[in-house]
């Protein structure tokens, strides 16, 4: 019996839904209960995400996305990250004195990935149209949802900057000039215009349902969409953080080219769990090195969130991340140790480096080619070497560097065993202004490239940059297990670990595991402008016992409490597929993620 529970774990038979909006996740449900699968219901709860909350995400930004197929009895990734524009080289941020990549502005706008990541599922995985799954969106954008806190709060955070500086946003998100309130109806009829235009493009297409959706799609790529998002920004130059004034550098070519990639995931077994992550172009395999790491100790001796246990996570953390900085990037273009990185040997070497005091270094491991030598250098100064520019100053973008609340998560598991994970990010409100006629900003990932063409992970163009966005999917002897996921920049794969232990490990129901308080280290570089790292720097929810905290900081982390139940929010669906039951949790955090099942 488990203890207190902020909400019960949902159990269904048929099918369960889990997203960061109760709205999104009623859509999710509504499109089960029509006959679709669990791809179906995914795709209709992001475009609803997409829609409820923009200060989070956006269909200008990504979807990193995991599917398990029940029919094939296999997992893919869908590379739900679009490419930089051809234009935007380091050479041209040489020439143009940009010494960091703006987190604003339209510099690092890559081509939004959102449609095309639904148009890839629906496919090769679905069974329904666009039309179908787009109703529930189009019926909120122009009928209108009651605002809720967080937004409410977002928006009027943003007036000034919404009147002022994207006054285009102000048009849609600052109805009769004023922020609105909790309760109040919002609608965006913009974006509900500028989803039927996807929907009349697949009825006026000859062919089947593939076809229709094609045809949708290239609305959004190669139609009327793309026009306007080229046109609005190269019309209208906005200042970034950078100080200077930009326009778009995306072309129609640059929308017109890219296609989401169905492709292998990078995977790990973990005391007989297949553990599956988007590859290197996101932050994922994070994730499966620190398992390789943890596989090493007895997690359960040590006690649940002890010293000993907190502070070897922390540790394994900064050597997993580390290796992030030297190693990862699109690996259409970076080549990635993933032999070395993942194996037990290497692994077993690295846990050598761990003893009882906290580690200030940054400290990659010996894998492959090796590392250069510019990795342990701050991320801006190494910029500015390699490009031979000025330093630029550290604006304040108006909206935190961190994105730790920013972002949001979908699951949905089926009856039949299929299984979706996805992570929508990108396309918040606060970094770019709101596309007239669109009613959408497009997004800001291209913060996340350097500008030293030594490292991984440098700029060129259309390549994909190091996305912090991963989604998690778990088989079990090749069968659906596990799915889940969280907002949270560089803590996603810290706080979802946890969790994922708490369940493996510890024996938790998921929402208990979900519940259960979270550390995370913010020692290496963020992936977010202006990229900086904090050294033995431990972000640690107040609800942890105050010796616990003590302990870990005799032993030499810096420690900076957080409020009790502040950490990220995640989502998580299991299936027992002993008792024919599917189980969801939502957590509680942030208030309005919910899980329905039936």
């Amino acid at each position: 019996m488990a203890g207190f529970i902020t909400r019960p774990v949902v159990m269904g038979r048929r099918g369960v839904v889990t997203s960061g909006h109760y709205l999104a996740t009623a859509a999710g449900f509504r499109i089960m209960e029509q006959g679709g699968n669990a791809i179906d219901a995914a795709a209709a709860m992001c475009f609803c995400l997409n829609l409820l909350e923009p200060q989070s995400n956006g269909i200008g930004g990504e979807v990193p996305t995991l599917i398990y197929s029940a029919s094939e009895g296999k997992t893919y990734e869908i590379s739900g990250m679009g490419w930089s524009a051809a234009a935007f080289t380091v050479d041209w941020c040489r020439e143009n004195g940009i010494d960091l990549v703006p987190g604003d502005g339209y510099l690092p706008a890559c081509v939004p990935a959102t449609v095309g990541t639904w148009a890839a599922a629906l496919i090769r995985f679905g069974t329904m149209t666009f039309a179908q799954v787009l109703q529930p969106a189009i019926e909120l954008a122009e009928e209108g949802f009651a605002m809720y806190g967080g937004l409410a709060t977002s928006l009027a955070a943003n007036q000034k900057k919404y009147t002022e500086l994207y006054p285009s946003t102000g048009e849609v998100y600052l109805p009769n000039g004023r922020p609105p309130v909790e309760g109040d109806l919002f609608r965006n009829p913009d974006w509900g215009t500028m989803l039927r235009m996807i929907c009349r493009g697949e009825e006026a297409a000859s062919g089947g349902r593939e076809e229709g959706i094609r045809a949708g799609r290239d609305v959004f790529y190669k139609g009327e969409i793309a026009d306007r998002i080229v046109e609005f920004m190269r019309d209208n130059p906005v200042l970034d953080a950078s100080g200077s004034e930009h326009a778009g550098l995306l072309t129609l070519e640059d929308m017109a080219g890219w296609e989401a990639r169905i492709e292998a995931p990078a995977s790990y077994n973990y005391r007989g769990l297949e553990v599956h992550k988007c590859s290197s172009w996101t932050q994922g395999p994070v994730f499966l090195q620190q398992l390789a790491l943890l596989e090493c100790y007895n997690l359960v001796a040590m006690g649940h969130n002890s010293a000993d246990y907190l502070h070897t996570l922390i540790e394994v953390a900064k050597l997993a991340f580390a290796d992030r900085e030297a190693y990862y990037g699109d690996p259409l273009f970076d080549e990635v140790p993933f032999t070395d990185l993942l194996s037990r040997d290497y692994s077993r070497e690295r846990m050598q480096l761990i003893d009882q005091t906290a580690s200030r270094d940054l400290r990659p491991g010996q894998a492959g080619g090796g590392v250069p030598d510019c990795i342990l250098d701050d991320v801006a100064a190494d910029n500015r070497r390699a490009l031979d520019v000025a330093a630029r100053a550290v604006k304040d973008l108006g909206q935190g560097h961190a994105h730790i609340g920013d972002t949001t998560h979908l699951d949905a598991v089926d009856a039949q065993g299929n299984m979706v994970a996805a992570t929508p990010s990108g396309g918040w409100l606060g970094t770019s202004p709101v596309i007239r006629g669109l009613g959408f900003p497009m997004g800001t990932r291209g913060q996340m490239f350097y500008l030293n063409p030594e490292r991984p992970n440098a700029l060129q163009p259309h390549k994909r940059p190091r996305a912090t966005l991963t989604p998690t999917l778990v088989t079990r002897g090749g069968e659906p297990y596990m799915v889940f996921g969280t907002p949270g920049g560089d803590s996603q794969d810290q706080w979802t670990l946890q969790f994922f232990l708490n369940v493996v490990d510890f024996g938790m129901n998921l929402q208990e595991a979900l519940d259960a308080p979270t550390v995370h280290s913010e020692h290496f570089p963020s992936s977010f402008y202006p990229r900086r790292g904090f050294p033995a720097q431990v972000a640690a929810e107040e609800r942890l016992p105050a010796e616990v905290l003590s302990e870990l900081e005799r032993r030499g982390h810096q420690i900076v409490k957080k409020e009790g139940w502040s950490h990220g929010k995640v989502l998580g669906i299991r299936r027992d597929s002993d008792r024919g039951l599917i189980h969801g949790a939502a957590a509680a955090k942030n208030n309005i993620g919910y899980a329905l099942g039936w």
